[in-house]
């Protein structure tokens, strides 16, 4: 039985190779990350041939933002393929639209607060209000929460303080920006390892490149696992 904490990212360029990667990860890996960079590549089609015919649970990574009743009819259309997870930018008109768009279904909103490859020069080139990062992600993850999120995406970093809020009681964290010890960095600059994401609030944690890029990567993705026992 896998351990569904792990989210593997599949952000290769296309279906073909994201069920290569699958077949290579076997039973180690039971949940899968699809995002943008594979929606013109069969990503849909294989999200949903990796839930129906693998057994395998979804997390798909659109991250729209939108007037609310274009991101109503954009999740009610998601829904179908009865997927796992789905996030959507963490503003309160958005997750309540989304929401509405997966009633009656077992699909889970996601918010978005602040993209982990962001640090506060990013936000002052985009005109983010002045503060520190953490006490803003703190602030949007829980007007989120309050507007029905099921949990919310952030840095690992910012999971402990998220996990203390009164609206996070029962919600999910889910973090990427993890890193094995010892992998590079990439573009992700607020970033943890997996024991110390799982041990700081994280439900799941979301890992791509140093398990699809390593050349065993069942192996890669086992080590990962082994960390969460570390803490």
């Amino acid at each position: 039985m896998s351990d569904d904490r792990l989210i593997v990212a599949l952000d290769v360029p296309h279906a073909v190779a994201g069920l290569e990667l699958t077949e290579k990860l076997g039973d180690a890996v039971g949940f899968y990350k699809i995002g943008l960079g594979m929606l013109t590549g069969g990503g849909l089609a294989l999200a949903n041939e990796l839930k129906q015919e693998h057994g395998k649970r979804i997390f798909l990574d659109m991250k729209l933002f939108d007037i609310g009743a274009t991101v109503e009819a954009a999740v009610r259309g998601l829904a179908q393929f009865d997927l796992d997870f789905l996030t959507v930018h963490g503003d309160p008109h958005v997750v309540a639209a989304a929401k509405q768009g997966a009633a009656g279904t077992n699909m889970k909103i996601l918010a978005v607060t602040i993209l982990t490859s962001l640090d506060r020069a990013d936000l002052d080139a985009a005109l983010i209000q002045p503060g520190d990062i953490g006490d803003l992600v703190q602030t949007r993850a829980g007007r989120a929460l309050d507007a029905g999120a099921d949990g919310v995406i952030a840095s690992p970093q910012e999971a402990a303080t998220i996990r203390a809020l009164p609206e996070a009681n029962g919600r999910l964290i889910v973090t990427p920006g993890v890193r094995p010890q010892g992998a590079a960095l990439g573009d992700q600059k607020r970033v943890a390892t997996p024991g110390q994401a799982i041990a700081d609030g994280a439900d799941h944690i979301v890992v791509g490149r140093p398990i699809w890029q390593a050349k065993d990567p069942a192996a890669a993705a086992r080590a990962v696992l082994a960390e969460f026992s570390q803490q």
